[in-house]
C-alpha cells in the first residue's frame, strides 16, 4: 500500500520560495504519475503541476497550470526514487493554499491535473504566503 507525504510547507513572504517534497513509503515512485494539487479556503481542490512516470514511455514528462507556469518546477529525485518535489518561487499571496501530492500507476497526463485520475493521496502540508 503506497503512502504519501507532503512536507516542506509554511509562512513565507511575497516573492520568495518553498520546496514542497512527496515522500512515498512502500513503494518507489518512478513507476506512478505524481501531481501536486491544492485547495485554498473556500475554493475546489485544483492541479497545480504533473509528471508522468519514467517508465511507459512518457519520458517523465510535466504539466503546470498556467497560474503556476515559469514559477514552479517539479522534478524527481534521481537519487532518491521515492521523492518528488515542487520547488516554488517568486510565491504570490493567491498560492496560499494547502498543498496535496497524488500518485497513480495507471494514470498517464496528457494535458492537465486531473484529480480523479490519481488514486493515492497525501494529507497535505499549509503553505501561506503574507508578508
Amino acid at each position: 500500500q503506497l503512502q504519501l507525504v507532503e512536507s516542506g510547507g509554511g509562512l513565507v513572504q511575497p516573492g520568495g520560495s518553498l520546496r514542497l517534497s512527496c515522500t512515498a513509503s512502500g513503494s518507489t515512485l518512478d513507476y506512478y504519475a505524481i501531481g501536486w494539487f491544492r485547495q485554498a479556503p473556500g475554493k475546489e481542490r485544483e492541479g497545480v503541476s504533473c509528471i508522468n512516470n519514467n517508465i511507459s514511455g512518457t519520458d517523465g514528462s510535466t504539466y503546470y497550470a498556467d497560474s503556476v507556469k515559469g514559477r514552479f518546477t517539479i522534478s524527481r529525485d534521481n537519487n532518491n526514487k521515492n521523492t518528488v518535489y515542487l520547488q516554488m518561487n517568486s510565491l504570490k499571496p493567491e498560492d496560499t493554499a494547502v498543498y496535496y501530492c497524488a500518485a497513480d500507476s495507471f494514470t498517464t497526463i496528457q494535458s492537465m491535473c486531473v484529480m480523479t485520475d490519481f488514486w493515492y493521496w497525501g494529507q497535505g502540508t499549509q503553505v501561506t504566503v503574507s508578508s
